[in-house]
């Protein structure tokens, strides 16, 4: 008998997370501590072996929470009612992690996010808030 093959979400089935790299995001100037590279690296390590999509982005707006990871979910989770979470202050690997295994298990509206994640649940600016609602 052979084995089962893997199926790994990807494409529209997989949700995405949008890392900022803007001027507070990322800066190594303003946050001197953080290794922002490294941190794109554990994401992207993240969805090549999990099979989400990870994209950059230039600033995503609310400068005063960076390091900022925008989850959007996958086909699937907006089906079930899931929305984009925007997550703050993601500066250090145990945050990167949680990001990485929530996305692995499917994101907004297929898994609960971890409760030390949800904490860092932040509003998006107002002008995210407004495309999301023209979308729909």
């Amino acid at each position: 008998m052979s084995p089962t093959p893997r199926t790994f979400l990807t494409g529209s089935g997989s949700c995405t997370l949008v890392v900022c790299r803007g001027c507070c995001c990322g800066d190594a100037r303003k946050h001197p501590g953080v290794d922002h590279a490294w941190q794109l690296e554990l994401l992207r390590a993240g969805a090549a072996e999990h099979g989400f999509q990870v994209r950059t982005t230039d600033c995503l707006g609310p400068c005063d929470q960076a390091n900022v990871i925008v989850v959007r979910p996958s086909a699937a989770g907006r089906r079930a009612g899931g929305r984009a979470a925007w997550i703050g202050f993601v500066m250090d690997d145990a945050g990167t992690e949680e990001v990485v295994q929530w996305a692995a298990a499917g994101g907004p509206g297929v898994a609960e996010p971890p409760l030390t994640l949800e904490l860092q649940f932040i509003e998006p600016p107002r002008e995210a808030r407004v495309r999301s609602r023209r979308r729909r």
